[in-house]
């Protein structure tokens, strides 16, 4: 590991699971990139590594969701995170989810908060690619919980 990839390490970082609906097929991935851009009008940020496959397919598939995950959801953050591209219905087995009403993409139940969005512009920066979207809707919010981040490599509930 590189001195700046130690460095960014030590930033706490919120955990989202960003699903799409892929023609007959789901596809998601766990991220800690993921941002409010604009309140007025409510827009996200995404960055995903420009290799991954999910990347491939939002550059085709407008419409998404994340679900912020709570605490207790370290193991759907852990199925997500997993290489390869496994579908995302086998990745939500025994997990509580629906479809959002505005992009029919998985939105996993029982987190802080989902929303659903679509996508408004693209921009490469390095070997990332960044996802600036307007948002559709709010799935549902729970203050009530503690949000699942990430510190230094491990998943961590906040209290």
């Amino acid at each position: 590991m590189n001195e700046y990839t130690e460095a960014m390490r030590q930033l706490v970082a919120g955990v989202t699971v960003v699903t799409v609906r892929d023609g007959r097929d789901d596809i998601g991935t766990t991220v800690t990139t993921f941002a409010s851009l604009s309140a007025d009008p409510p827009m996200v940020m995404l960055s995903l590594t420009s290799s991954a496959y999910l990347c491939e397919v939002l550059l085709r598939q407008d419409r998404w969701a994340a679900s912020l995950l709570s605490g207790g959801q370290a193991v759907v953050a852990s199925r997500f995170a997993t290489p390869g591209r496994p579908s995302a219905r086998l990745l939500l087995a025994g997990t509580p989810h629906h479809r959002g009403t505005h992009t029919e993409a998985f939105v996993v139940d029982g987190g802080v908060a989902a929303l659903e969005a679509e996508t408004a512009r693209v921009i490469p920066g390095g070997d990332h690619t960044l996802f600036l979207a307007q948002v559709l809707g709010v799935d549902y919010v729970n203050p009530s919980l503690p949000p699942l981040v990430r510190l230094r490599g491990r998943y961590r509930a906040t209290t």
